[in-house]
Order: C-alpha cells, then structure tokens, then sequence
C-alpha cells in the first residue's frame, strides 16, 4: 500500500476517471446554488442534483470531482471524538445515465489495487442483500472470494430520500489488521469496531421512488460515488485518525504550538486541539466562498465555528486572537489545489479576525450578565440558574454551558441543565421546521412545471432589440394552454427572443409580443426550466396562440437605462478594489433601470471623503469614453486576460468577457453601453454595513440622475422662498438660524434651571425619614437628565446627608436621578442599585456607582407608583447592610 498524502490521493483519483473518459470539474462552491433545500454542499453529488433529476443537461454524461463538504448536524461532536468533522473533500466518479454496475464496480476495484496499490487481501465489499446483479459482479467480474463479500441490509447498503431517484449500494472496506479489532471470530464488515474501514460507497441508482413508496426502474440508471479523501488518507498513511494525516496534521501541530500544549498528554486538551483543527479549516473555506457569520441560515453555522474554536483557544489558555495564525496555515496547505484561498487571502482573514474580537468582547458581556444572575440567586435565596437563563447566555452571548456550569460551581451554585436541553431542543426544532423537510425538497419535482426537453430558447439580443419569432409554448397558472386571451396574464415561450430573461444582478426586459392577431405586454423575463426563457405578459388585446409568428419588441429605453447601470457597476467595482483594496469582492449586485446595488467585502464604514472620491474616480471613468467590449472565448483564455469571475456564479465552457475599455475586464452576461460615456453621470446615494463584513452602495446614473438633479433644484428653490435669501447666500442663513435656535434653547434651560431652583425648598420640605435616614423622592415636570442631576447636586449639597431620588417624564422618555452622600454607602445604601429597581416599575432599567445613578423608564403612568418604592427600596438596604 503505497503512503500517499491528500494532494496526492487526490490528483491519482481524477487522473485515473479522467482517463475513463470523465470530465473532471473543479469543486463546486460551499453555497449552493438554486437547491433551498441545503444550507451548504455537504456531499460529493449534492452540487450534481439538476443532472441526476434531469432538470439540467450535464455538460458531460461522466464526471468526476473532489468536492469541498459541509456537514453541520454533530458541531458539538467535533472534538470530543477523533472521528468527527464538519470540514472534508469528497471523491467522486458520477454517470449520468451512461455506464452502471459493471464499469463501476471493476474501476473502483482497479483505483484501489493498482493506482493505491492496497493488497487484494486487505479488501472487502458489502453489497444490498437482495443485489444479486453487484454480488455477482464482484465474484465474477472482479474474481474477489465470496467470503470477502457481506450482504448487509437497507439501513446499510440502500440509499433512499422520501421520494425521487435510490438504490443499492456497495461499500468498500479495508481490513486494517487484528490490533484494530474487537476479537470476534464473526469480525467482518459491518461490525462497529475500527478494524474495517469503508472507504468508499458505490450508490446504484436504478429506481425513483414515488409519494406512495413504489420503486419505479429509472430508464436511465445513474452512478453517484462517494470516498471521503482524510478517511482513505488516515487508511494509507497508517494514522489513528484524520487528525495524523498530512497535512491536517501541520494545522494541529500550529495549535500545539500557539498553545504551548502538546497533544496526547490529556483528553481534554486533546478535545480543544482537534476542535481548532477542524474548525479553522472549515471556517476558511466557507469565508473564501462567500459566506458570512451572522444570525441565521449558513452565516450562523460560520458564526457558530469561529466562536466555538475562539473559546476552545481560551480553554488552552491562549491569550487575545489566534485564529488567524493558524488560518495561514490552512491557506498555505491547501492553496495550490484551491487557489481562491490565496487569491481571497486578506478576506479570509479579515473576516474571522473581525468574529473572533467581536466573540471576545460578547464573552465579557456575558460574564457581566452571569454576575448579575448569580446575584439575582443569592438575593433570592436560591442555588440554581434557570436554564432558559444559562440559554440565553449560550445562544446570544456565545457562553458555553461548561463555562456557565463552572463559574457557577465556583460560587457553590448549580443549573438546571434539564431546562437547558429543552430551550436546546426547541431551538432545534424551531430550526428544523425553517429548514422544511431537505429530502423531499431536495428530490420531489411536484410543483415544477414539466416541459418537453425540445423546448428552448434561442436569446439573440444583445445587439437586436426586435425580431421575428414564433410561440412554442403559453403557460397560464403553472398549466400549458393552447391559447391567452384579452386580458389574461401568463407566460409565453419563443422560439428566440431579443429580450433579456433575468441574470447576472440584471432585471429582466420589458417590452411587446405581438402580430395582427395580439398585442402582450412583457412585464417581466426570467429563466425557465432546461434552455427555455419565460415572458412574463399580460394580453393587451386580441389573443395569442402556440404556433404564432410574431415579433418580440424590447422597450429600448427601460433596456438602456439598465444597461447604463449594469457598466457603471463595472467601473464602481474596479474603482472600490483600486480606493479600498483588493479585499474588495462581489457579495452580491441587482441592476435595475432606475437604479444599481451593489455588494461587496469590506470590514468598516466609508467615511464621506472617500466615498467622494470613490465617485469623482467612476465619473471620471465615465468621461474617459472608454469603449465597452464583448467577446465570448474559454474560461482559461477569460483568466489569461484577467477577468474579473464571480464565486456564486456558473460559468460553462464558452463565456462572456466584458472590457471596459483596459480598465474593468469582467465575465458577464448582461447588458452594456457601447461606450462609457453613454452612462452620463454616476452619484452614490447611499453607503451602509448589510452584514458583518459587507457593505453595499447604491447610486444612480443617466436618466434617474438627471430627475434627481431635477428634485434636489426644485427643493433648493423651495427652500430659498420658505427662508427668504438666495441660492448663494442658503448656508450662511441657515447657519444663522441654527445660532439663534441654540441661543433660545440655552435661554430656555437656564430658566428650568431656576425655577428648580424655586421649587427647591419646598423640595426640601418634604424630606422624610427612614431609621434616622433622610429620603427625598420627588417628580419633576419636564426636565431631561442633565436639568435632573443638577437639581440633584443642589437638594445634595443644601441637605448633607441625604439619599435623593428624582424623576420626570420628558416627553415619551421617563428619566430618574439617584444620590447618596457618601457618609450613607457605609450604612449599605447603593444608588445604583436602588435606581435599578425604581426604573423596572416603568418598564425601563440603569444603574450606576453607591454614590450616584442614573435610568430610564417605558411607561410614564407608573412613575409615582416607582418613586413610592423608593422608601421600601432604602429600609430593605438598610437591614441588608
């Protein structure tokens, strides 16, 4: 057995299915593309779905791949196991109703014995115990002895979802030797020992199961394998574990010595270390394909993995960020078989460096909110912290149960770990339902509208913008009709059509259909099904029927106005790599005739200068004429070139190269301006963050600017009539309104000021006691919190020793004040925490130092109600102290 590394495992397998006549296709992104049903790509065929269905027509019938994988449902496991992992490639070799049983049961056999060199006599196979055809293959066929061929039930050995294409499989094993084994005679196959490895999983798909359970024989039987590449990896380099194999081995080892902690030495160190290995390698590759940490959806898995791994560093005892230094490891490793990793490198890092300080700062808000509740309990005379509370600390903080557990236990405190598993489980649940049930959507082809494979669409507009063409199909409420009348809305499909069908960011056309007989409005054009492009109409008049010649009108100034956008969008990316840095990637973009938005990778706000330059820089661009090319060419010859490709998008064998002029060189199917300058003028209306890490700008160019010039003169002149001056003078007059208006209000505070100062006696004269102590609780009319804490310092200082406790409601806002002279803090009286109690009555909250504090409250009808607590509150301080 020959001792082989990842890199090298994987290059033997895609050359060996290369040679059988494969087209071996890079890996698919993470995000899946067009499937709801997956948060991300967790197996080898799953980016494949559209070819096993039949949905799309593969660009080969033999593929083969090594696919990056996701798996998200044992995160928790990961680490308390050497077996577990959220991160792993995937070998593949898939035929799409070309080869079957035969072709890939003898090269499966022939990968491992010749190119893998594993002896005859280490292999075993399982096949599906009622799968004659496969158990004959391997005997005869293959010639391996039929004691080393296990016939395994369903559960094993027969893919299935709920409905759509399953069948038999048959797994290879590797016999591992004695010193793995459990020491049963009957050890084979199947046992739950470690000493048969399966490595690879051969999945016959011959029969499509329908709602009702039946499996019907697929006409075309498909092949979809899977071999997880560290598990054949651990097999040939003798490892205990994936966690041994090279290079997975250098990222531990990087752990190990950020760390200062060897592994092996004990299981709990272990734990953290196998938990940073996986999960920086999974983390790194899910930021390079574009995801984001967040609250929801694949966002929250990152999120989940970069906290998880910050707080297993802290575990180890490592002081402040660390992932990134061992980010770097990952990217070195295993950049030459994905370059995008050193390509997105400054992403990459700044993404998870930007998590892992946020994770550290939520830590200590966590701890912040523990103390309060340890509190809480103690006051309350109780031992025990409700788990829907250690939840809360879990889920919003971060705050791992083990560490709440443990600070508890330091202060002779405990929690209620069963409520915790319930908040646990209904979370899931709640996850769950969002998810829906992934197996039959992934599979089920109710609800998508069956047209004939023959039914497609010819686009032809990229320089036409009317033609001649025939209906080949009307669809109306998801059925196939023969005809649309006056009225009525539903889809027409040509036969070629100038109008372009949504894409790329960019809307649909608009426009006409129509011949003697009709007239249809096109509202809208997207992709359908197969090559078939969908005119979303309604019909103006007359009626349209299969079979019509007509002509398709694009409405070409709806049409230039988007295209005008779509270059400006272009140039706006190239100049934000160019402003910003080449961190800078497409997240995202919608073009529209009215408007642009787009998305990309940065980590801060844009302040206003640099926004500004950003715009002088595209106008300028815009003013060069730069003239706008269009060639279609090969992916390798678009790369020498330069251009710019996008990570979400699909991009076939031919693509489309758009130059604007030497400037911005990009892969696009949309729309263009045949020259810069055809743009007009280019403003930014708006800047904001729309995810951690993501910034999006929109602006306007053309047509919309020249109407927004249009309103912004109208306001100015409207202005100028309301403030009596002129446009040049506009400023200095309102400047020297905004002087007298913080003049007035100056004037207005001085007077409250005052007439506090009037009332203060009477204030005064209300003092009460408590056990020798003196109260003032009073409500003020209308001040804010700046007028309250001054009339406060005045009653103080007027007073000596004295708590005093004021209140007023300032419009919606109710505003409270609390002092205590310092000779009252040793007595147990605490400012903060009175006020604390006072505010919850009116729905609010605060708090402060023992001398003074400050909060606010929700409900202004409950503020005598709060200020007549506040003698309680002191006597309840006062016997506590």
């Amino acid at each position: 057995m020959k001792r082989l590394s990842l890199d090298e495992i994987r290059k033997e397998f895609l050359n060996f299915f290369e040679e059988k006549d494969h087209l071996v296709a890079p890996s698919f992104s993470l995000v899946p593309k067009g499937d709801k049903s997956l948060l991300l790509i967790n197996a080898g065929m799953a980016p494949l779905k559209k070819y096993f269905t039949g949905a799309e027509e593969p660009p080969k019938r033999r593929m083969a791949t090594c696919q990056k994988c996701v798996r998200t449902g044992d995160i928790d496991n990961v680490g308390k196991t050497a077996r577990h992992a959220t991160f792993f490639e995937m070998l593949g070799n898939f035929s799409f109703g070309d080869y079957f049983k035969k072709e890939a049961i003898k090269w499966a056999w022939e990968f491992m014995t010749e190119r893998l060199e594993v002896s005859e006599d280490k292999l075993w196979v399982s096949v599906y115990e009622e799968d004659d055809e496969a158990y004959e293959i391997w005997k005869k066929e293959v010639g391996i002895s039929e004691d080393r061929i296990v016939r395994l039930g369903k559960e094993d050995n027969f893919w299935e979802l709920e409905v759509g294409p399953s069948g038999p499989c048959s797994e290879l094993y590797i016999d591992r030797g004695e010193q793995y084994g459990c020491g049963s005679e009957d050890c084979k196959p199947g046992c739950d020992c470690d000493r048969y490895v399966e490595v690879w999983n051969l999945v016959f798909s011959q029969f499509d199961k329908d709602e009702k359970g039946n499996y019907n024989p697929l006409p075309n039987p498909n092949i979809d394998t899977g071999m997880g590449l560290e598990r054949i990896a651990a097999v040939m380099q003798d490892a205990a574990n994936i966690f041994e194999v090279e290079p997975i081995k250098t990222i531990l080892t990087k752990v190990e010595e950020i760390s200062g902690i060897n592994y092996g030495k004990n299981d709990k160190d272990d734990m953290s270390i196998r938990v940073i290995t996986d999960h920086t390698r999974a983390m790194t590759f899910m930021v390079s394909d574009g995801v984001i940490p967040s609250n929801e959806g694949r966002g929250y898995v990152l999120r989940r993995l970069i906290r998880r791994a910050a707080r297993h560093g802290k575990l180890l005892g490592i002081e402040g960020n660390f992932l990134t230094q061992v980010v770097d490891v990952v990217i070195n490793k295993w950049k030459e078989t994905y370059p995008e990793l050193k390509e997105r490198e400054v992403q990459i890092k700044k993404v998870i460096q930007i998590e892992e300080e946020k994770f550290q700062e939520t830590i200590d808000q966590g701890m912040n909110i523990l103390e309060e509740y340890i509190k809480d309990i103690k006051d309350e005379n109780k031992d025990t912290l409700s788990g829907e509370k250690a939840f809360k600390l879990y889920d919003t903080y971060g705050f791992p149960l083990d560490l709440t557990k443990e600070i508890l236990f330091e202060s002779g405190l405990k929690v209620d770990e069963d409520g915790f598993n319930k908040e646990m489980e209904e979370q899931r649940e709640r996850a769950r339902k969002a998810r829906g049930d992934i197996g039959n959507e992934a599979w089920s082809s109710e609800g998508v509208l069956k047209l004939d494979e023959n039914v497609k669409t010819d686009f032809d507009g990229y320089e036409n913008f009317n033609l001649k063409t025939k209906v080949i199909e009307l669809i109306k409420e998801d059925e196939i009709v023969e005809e649309l009348s006056k009225d009525e809305t539903g889809i027409i499909i040509l036969e070629k059509t100038p109008l372009y069908a949504e894409g790329g960011g960019q809307v649909g056309d608009k426009g006409l259909i129509k011949n003697s007989n009709f007239v249809a409005e096109v509202t809208d054009t997207k992709k359908g099904t197969n090559d078939s492009i969908f005119h979303f109409v309604k019909i103006k008049e007359g009626t349209a029927k299969k079979g019509d010649i007509v002509e398709a009108i694009v409405d070409k100034r709806n049409r230039l106005n988007a295209a005008r956008n779509h270059t400006a969008t272009h140039i706006l990316h190239k100049v934000l790599k160019e402003v910003l840095g080449e961190h800078v990637n497409q997240a995202g973009s919608l073009v529209t005739p009215q408007r642009l938005r787009f998305d990309f990778t940065h980590f801060e706000a844009i302040d206003k200068e640099t926004l500004a330059e950003i715009e002088d820089k595209v106008n300028s661009k815009i003013q060069e004429t730069l003239d706008v090319n269009t060639k279609e060419t090969s992916m390798k010859e678009a790369k020498a070139m330069g251009a710019t490709a996008l990570f979400d998008e699909k991009y076939g064998d031919k693509v489309r190269v758009v130059s604007v002029g030497d400037y911005s060189i990009e892969l696009c199917g949309g729309t263009h301006v045949n020259n810069s300058s055809q743009i007009g003028l280019f403003k930014i209306v708006s800047e904001a963050g729309i995810a951690s890490g993501v910034r999006r700008i929109e602006a306007i160019t053309g047509e919309s600017l020249y109407k927004d010039i249009k309103e912004t003169d109208a306001q100015i002149n409207k202005l100028t009539q309301l403030l009596k001056t002129n446009k040049n003078d506009l400023i200095n007059r309102v400047q020297s309104l905004n002087n007298e208006v913080k003049e007035l209000v100056k004037e207005i505070e001085t007077l409250k000021s005052k007439l506090a100062s009037s009332k203060m006696d009477d204030i005064v004269n209300e003092v009460k006691e408590i056990e020798g102590i003196k109260v003032i609780a009073k409500k003020i009319e209308g001040m804010d919190m700046n007028s309250l804490r001054q009339l406060g310092d005045k009653i103080r200082d007027k007073v000596g020793s004295v708590i005093v406790v004021l209140g007023s409601t300032h419009g919606e806002k109710v505003s409270f004040v609390s002092m205590a002279t310092k000779d009252l803090i040793s007595k147990g009286i605490h400012a903060g925490n009175l006020i604390r109690e006072v505010a919850k009555i009116t729905g609010g909250g605060g708090g402060g130092r023992p001398d003074m504090a400050q909060a606010g409250g929700k409900d202004a009808s409950k503020i005598d109600e709060a200020l007549d607590k506040v003698y309680d509150l002191v006597k309840k301080q006062i016997s506590n102290g």
